[in-house]
């Protein structure tokens, strides 16, 4: 199994890329054996093909396993939410929303960034208001 392999079966759109495709291009990526431009390659084979649903399952768990899981089973499941961001421009939400459910008792773990791009991440903000 190569780079190249995972890459032409999606681009010549031959078959859905298997599980243990999907391990080996993530793992190699996280590891850098596989390059930005070949997953770059891969990811727009995918933009053109689409992924058939065990795909998009196959590549989530992937990612999820390549890195740190959090474990949150020490919060009470009747009061704790996520508020999940794709990121963007503004904190629009995460900024008012987050304070104000928490000010109701619930937890609300949350991600957040710094030094993202022109706007500062969420901390950063946070932090200057302070």
């Amino acid at each position: 199994m190569t780079p190249e392999s995972i890459i032409l079966a999606k681009r010549n759109n031959k078959r859905p890329n298997t599980r243990e495709e999907i391990d080996y291009f993530i793992d190699s990526f996280v590891d850098g054996s596989v390059k930005d431009y070949q997953m770059t390659a891969w990811m727009m084979s995918v933009a053109i093909h689409g992924m058939e649903r065990e795909e998009t399952a196959l590549l989530t768990s992937a990612m999820v396993r390549s890195g740190e899981v959090l474990d949150w089973t020490s919060l009470p499941d009747d009061a704790t939410v996520d508020k999940h961001s794709t990121g963007g421009v503004g904190d629009k939400i995460s900024l008012i929303l987050a304070p104000l459910v928490a000010s109701f008792g619930v937890k609300v773990p949350m991600m957040a960034g710094r030094g993202l791009g022109h706007t500062g991440g969420t901390i950063d903000k946070l932090e200057s208001i302070g």
